[in-house]
């Protein structure tokens, strides 16, 4: 009877006392919200490099084209280093909307910190618009060297269409690869989930067929005494 009484003990222990280390510990996790904003650093920090590199690259690109409008042929310059700080600028604003939000503690959504933080999906779609953004300045610029015949500098301003457009269609690529890299990655963890709770629910039923057959056994074993028992006393 006590050895029943034990399987019947490790039988009825919740399902959570089965899982995973791993699995324990996301759990907790989900709990905490300050600990919502990293739950991921490795997309995280390359979320947040491509932001830097963008801001610096958009920045610098922009200084420069402005400091070179001098003469009246220059307008082009203006208005495309314009442009560029302005997504610089919007890139900027939002790594900073995101790290006050998250000093704040003013979020509580589960949904709404997996887009605003970093590595999250407003950076992704940002970066696809900022891409789209200076491809549309390349081709512009594309557009003016070739048909604009007014203009003096028009190999300078062929050479930075081209620059505009390879980086527009880098960024746009890079968006793409990254999508499906993150996509790729969502299908195996929940395979991977599936399988733990496949493999979960055939141990816990192995323990309870265990604990029949124990307790089968035990219980033909006192029949078999009692039989005996009733025989020796007629």
């Amino acid at each position: 009877m006590t050895e029943m009484q034990a399987f019947y003990h490790n039988v009825r222990r919740p399902a959570g006392l089965y899982l995973e280390p791993a699995l324990m510990q996301r759990r907790v996790l989900e709990d905490q919200v300050e600990l919502w904003w990293f739950t991921e650093p490795r997309r995280s920090l390359l979320c947040y490099c491509a932001s830097v590199a963008l801001i610096m690259g958009l920045g610098l690109g922009g200084v420069g084209l402005l400091s070179t409008t001098k003469s009246l042929s220059g307008e082009w310059r203006l208005g495309v280093g314009t442009t560029l700080c302005l997504l610089a600028l919007a890139v900027l604003l939002k790594q900073l909307l995101s790290s006050a939000i998250q000093d704040m503690n003013c979020v509580n959504s589960r949904r709404r910190i997996d887009l605003l933080k970093s590595g999250g999906r407003a950076d992704p779609v940002l970066i696809l618009a900022v891409g789209s953004a200076v491809m549309l300045c390349g081709t512009v610029l594309l557009c003016m060297a070739t048909i604009g015949h007014r203009v003096y500098d028009s190999r300078e301003m062929l050479v930075s269409g081209l620059v505009l457009m390879a980086a527009g269609i880098v960024m746009a690529v890079t968006v793409a690869v990254y999508g499906v890299i993150i996509y790729l990655k969502k299908q195996r963890e929940q395979r991977r989930r599936r399988m733990m709770r496949m493999s979960r629910a055939r141990r816990l039923g192995s323990r309870a067929a265990l604990v029949f057959n124990v307790s089968g056994g035990q219980t033909s074993q006192v029949r078999r005494e009692m039989s005996s028992s009733r025989t020796s006393l007629i």
